[in-house]
């Protein structure tokens, strides 16, 4: 766990040193490069560990350099196309009369100063369950795989050497709060220049959906170092335009507002320039930063988890996932019993078969119906014994 949690911020050490243009300070030569790469993959950074390793390539091993150097390559290819085909995906729902909001906006690519450290990042669209299905066909047809599900909510797809595109239905909030929260803030969402049918947040608007997602994906350990930059890249080219009142209000809505607040500050103490006094100095209770930051790292290996917003909503979700369990349970159970039941009543079908059948067999029985009983006992006596003369 000391040797993942090592690689982990030697790997956040590489990062924050490129985004803040800093010298490089590490020994290469005592990095295990096949663990740094598997951790930089994970938490979709690897193509800014190769712009690290450029200037100390001789300590690296060739295949990890060349792994490093494939995820920079797929990062530059992305970009050059990333917002035509933005354009073009939303261009033919507008056209098409299909409603939907952009979750994340595309423009957060133009805010890294280093643009080849951009990642290629999906489009997040949701749209209703009904033109949900009308899309997905059509990306289908376009040649578009699905490579993740989202289980109830949507649906990640990818297509090679192009445009990945993650849509929802519902979102992927467990809890009520959340749902109802996040329902909420969809409401807000406002038509988009020059479109008609597609929709997109506020400033203010974003930076709760970033903010919230990042909360909920620490505490099911989903967070990634990726989406900690992009929140500190995004807040801080924005916060001059987005009134911070407004979003802890909307978070304090949710619960988290302290813990949103709390990853906010590790992404700046761990990616800000060191000018940027909008934090000004550590914070107090630097042993609780500690323990997100082991938790972030690790992506839950090591837990030691203290912040009661934090704990609050694990125990919403376990208990969610609890209930999702149970009702998957009585599910099973439902449809075993169905299936029980209809081989029962096939059984009784067979045994008891309905009047018109009888009838067609023993002519009597239109004239005296009530005579079925007898004739079921009949039929079914002579059925028998053909069986025991076999």
């Amino acid at each position: 766990m000391n040797q993942l949690l090592n690689d982990g911020r030697a790997l956040e050490g590489i990062i924050s040193s490129i985004i803040r243009q800093s010298t490089l300070r590490m020994a290469p030569s005592r990095l295990d490069w096949e663990r740094i790469y598997r951790i930089a993959d994970y938490h979709k950074v690897a193509n800014i560990v190769y712009l690290g390793i450029l200037g100390n390539s001789d300590s690296v091993p060739d295949k990890w350099k060349e792994r490093f150097f494939e995820r920079y390559q797929e990062s530059l290819l992305f970009g050059e196309n990333y917002k035509e085909s933005v354009k073009e995906v939303l261009t033919w729902l507008d056209k098409r009369s299909i409603s939907c909001i952009v979750l994340t906006s595309e423009v957060l690519r133009d805010f890294y100063q280093i643009p080849e450290a951009a990642d290629t990042d999906p489009l997040r669209l949701y749209m209703d369950a009904k033109s949900y299905d009308l899309v997905r066909g059509y990306l289908i047809d376009l040649g578009y795989e699905v490579d993740q599900v989202y289980e109830g909510a949507g649906e990640h797809f990818h297509r090679e050497s192009g445009l990945a595109i993650v849509m929802y239905y519902k979102l992927p909030f467990r809890t009520v709060k959340y749902a109802r929260g996040m329902q909420k803030l969809l409401e807000s969402a406002c038509v988009r220049e020059n479109y008609k049918y597609i929709r997109a947040f506020t400033v203010e608007g974003e930076l709760i959906y970033r903010m919230a997602a990042a909360v909920y994906r620490y505490v099911t350990d989903e967070l990634t170092m990726r989406d900690v930059l992009e929140l500190q890249i995004y807040h801080s080219v924005l916060r001059e335009h987005i009134r911070m009142d407004v979003v802890q209000r909307r978070l304090a809505e949710l619960h988290v507002e302290e813990l949103a607040e709390k990853i906010l500050r590790i992404s700046y103490m761990w990616f800000s320039d060191r000018k940027d006094e909008y934090y000004d100095g550590l914070p107090e209770n630097i042993a609780e930063y500690d323990i997100l930051e082991e938790r972030l790292i690790t992506r839950g290996m090591i837990n030691h988890e203290t912040d009661r917003q934090a704990l609050e909503l694990e125990k919403q979700i376990q208990k969610e996932l609890n209930r999702e369990k149970k009702s998957e349970r009585f599910q099973t159970l439902k449809a075993k019993f169905r299936e029980q039941w209809e081989k029962v009543r096939k059984m009784m079908r067979w045994i008891f078969p309905d009047y018109r059948y009888m009838a067609s067999i023993y002519p009597l029985l239109e004239k005296v119906p009530v005579l079925l009983p007898v004739y079921w006992l009949l039929r079914d006596m002579r059925l028998l014994i053909r069986l025991l003369k076999k």
